[in-house]
């Protein structure tokens, strides 16, 4: 690969799923969803991250990561969520990974250059400040207050309401009707979000994100109260 020639089409799909992956991976043990001997760890993108030693969640992850780079391929993807959960599936935090396509480029000329897309090199380059951040975000979230039985899911969210292409070829199929509540629609006008960080490849832009549902904070309010009265009576 010619890291400071523009990026083709196919280039950015595969980085943008690449990435995706390693982003769950490391969401799951920045926010601590499972212990953290459960992971070990890599360097990716010139920077060190941690992955998942599991073989049946890294199944879970890479298949699912593998059905959202065909719906990136088709055009059809607005977003990905990466959702924790507590123990009675209610949304604690949502990752919200959203994509736009710039450029519409026909099947066969996608293994071609697209004129003024950044390179490879510059690609890398921002993934790992994404990845820097993630690794950070606990100070800017705090810890999850409700650490007990936490889980996630992967949830998609497609243009117009369409269904995933995938579920139509595939038996099991790799996704279900998401839980309304964990998409992005279903949050609560009090959930807060929070810009983390932003690419704009020339092809696809992504951006990440991550919200407080109103339950998180909800959670958070509670935590702070006695402490709180408790100044007051001193």
């Amino acid at each position: 690969m010619d890291n400071e020639a523009p990026l083709t089409f196919n280039q950015v799909v595969r980085g943008i799923s690449e990435f995706i992956e390693v982003a769950i991976h490391t969401i799951l043990y920045v926010r601590q969803v499972y212990p953290v001997d459960l992971f070990v760890r890599r360097k990716k993108y010139d920077t060190v991250v941690f992955q998942s030693r599991h073989p049946a969640l890294n199944e879970y992850i890479s298949g699912a990561v593998k059905a959202i780079e065909d719906e990136l391929l088709l055009g059809a993807l607005d977003k990905v969520v990466v959702v924790i959960k507590d123990k009675n599936e209610v949304a604690l935090e949502r990752f919200i990974f959203a994509l736009h396509s710039l450029v519409n480029v026909e099947s066969y000329n996608r293994d071609t250059s697209v004129e003024e897309a950044m390179t490879p090199r510059s690609l890398g380059q921002y993934f790992r400040s994404f990845l820097v951040k993630l690794s950070m975000i606990e100070a800017q979230l705090g810890q999850i207050q409700s650490t007990e039985d936490l889980s996630f899911a992967i949830v998609i969210e497609l243009q117009d309401d369409r269904a995933p292409a995938a579920s139509t070829d595939h038996d099991p199929p790799p996704w279900i009707p998401a839980v309304e509540g964990h998409t992005t629609a279903g949050a609560s006008e009090k959930a807060e979000l929070h810009m983390v960080r932003v690419v704009e490849t020339g092809i696809i832009n992504l951006a990440l994100a991550v919200q407080e549902s109103e339950e998180k904070l909800r959670l958070l309010s509670n935590e702070e109260a006695p402490s709180k009265g408790k100044d007051r009576a001193s």
